[in-house]
């Protein structure tokens, strides 16, 4: 079993894709996966398997490093809102740690900054496989490795409670105001649904209470105003930092035609970093305060660039409807595992459809 920072081949009978699917390698009902949907696979040695969250900041910036380098993946979506990561499965499969969690072969890797060190070592190189850490011995390698810790340093889940909690410190935020109340009733609910599992599932009572402690102790750092307008201060200098990098490829490359990334014309996971973050600071309402008021023109315009792109497009979609794609999945997913009358989940479904579809026109309409 591979346990955080570690990779680990593993026998895998057990693993989450026997928990997945029937006995003949098909999904059963209530699990959505257009590839399997179509007809049953065998198991390959070279399968690659992403267990992710869609909103979860890690496992968008993995999800991204796959379809930059062109991988095919299954990509399987573990409810953090459904609680999916807390069933004793998941909990087997990473020893108690969250998504992402990647499966090749026998190999599983389950904590971020691995996963994408993995997939560098072992799919990169030549023309069909797009390297995103440069060569040691080149100029740019340095650089991406220094960016890549400096962006991957932040505290995200700070950002992302916070601004939630504290809607007054952002501008423009896309997510609705009820919100607020939800997450302090999740995060509750979260620590007692985790004293129960503890009580079903005695063997891992270990990673359960480890996991209900730091779930205690993010509800009162993420809901401290001070430390989040702290926190929030400190980002500031990192996107005054990054704003002089991209300033200074401008300098460097004046007059040559080509696309200027963070650390030269190569596209590179320091970009991935950031591409990532832009598009999780404008979700949460803070781009106006940051960079859409003119104060940072490069990152201004590095971000309408980086948005292009088909990795971004695929994975994150228009920004504007982010809380959209989160919502209806889970709703639909939730009515397969628990589906009232017939009546009721025909109206339900019809509901949620019509919803979508509205919400669809109104985004188009106000946004295009």
């Amino acid at each position: 079993m591979a346990s955080s920072n570690n990779v680990t081949p593993t026998n895998c009978s057990w693993w989450p894709i026997s928990a997945m699917e029937d006995e003949d390698g098909q999904i059963p009902d209530g699990e959505d996966s257009e590839e399997h949907n179509a007809e049953p696979r065998p198991f390959s040695k070279d399968r690659l398997v992403l267990y992710h969250w869609t909103q979860s900041f890690s496992s968008q910036k993995v999800r991204l490093v796959i379809h930059e380098k062109g991988l095919i993946c299954d990509e399987r979506d573990v409810s953090l809102p459904l609680q999916e990561h807390k069933e004793p499965w998941f909990m087997r499969l990473n020893l108690g740690e969250e998504v992402p969690v990647f499966i090749h072969g026998d190999t599983i890797v389950s904590d971020y900054n691995q996963i994408i060190n993995y997939m560098e070592k072992t799919f990169a190189g030549g023309t069909a496989v797009a390297p995103l850490i440069p060569e040691a011995d080149s100029p740019a390698h340095e650089r991406v490795q220094q960016y890549r810790q400096l962006l991957d340093g932040l505290p995200m889940d700070a950002y992302t409670h916070g601004c939630i909690l504290h809607p007054e410190l952002t501008t423009d935020s896309m997510i609705p105001k009820y919100a607020t109340a939800e997450i302090r009733r999740h995060l509750a609910n979260a620590a007692s649904e985790l004293m129960k599992l503890d009580h079903e599932e005695p063997q891992l009572t270990e990673p359960y209470l480890s996991k209900q402690k730091k779930l205690m102790a993010k509800i009162l750092d993420h809901d401290n105003v001070n430390n989040l307008k702290k926190i929030l201060g400190e980002l500031i200098m990192v996107l005054d930092q990054v704003e002089a990098e991209l300033e200074k490829r401008n300098l460097e490359y004046q007059g040559e035609k080509c696309e200027l990334w963070l650390c030269g014309p190569e596209f590179t996971l320091a970009d991935i970093c950031l591409g990532a973050l832009l598009h999780r600071l404008k979700f949460l309402g803070l781009s106006k305060k940051y960079w859409e008021d003119g104060s940072r023109a490069n990152l201004q315009s590095y971000f309408l660039r980086v948005q292009k792109r088909y990795a971004f497009r695929k994975v994150l979609g228009d920004i504007h409807s982010t809380l959209l794609s989160a919502v209806l999945p889970n709703a639909f997913r939730m009515v397969k595992k628990k589906p009232p009358s017939f009546f009721g989940a025909s109206f339900l479904m019809g509901s949620l459809g019509g919803m979508g579809y509205f919400a669809y026109w109104f985004l188009k309409k106000k946004y295009m």
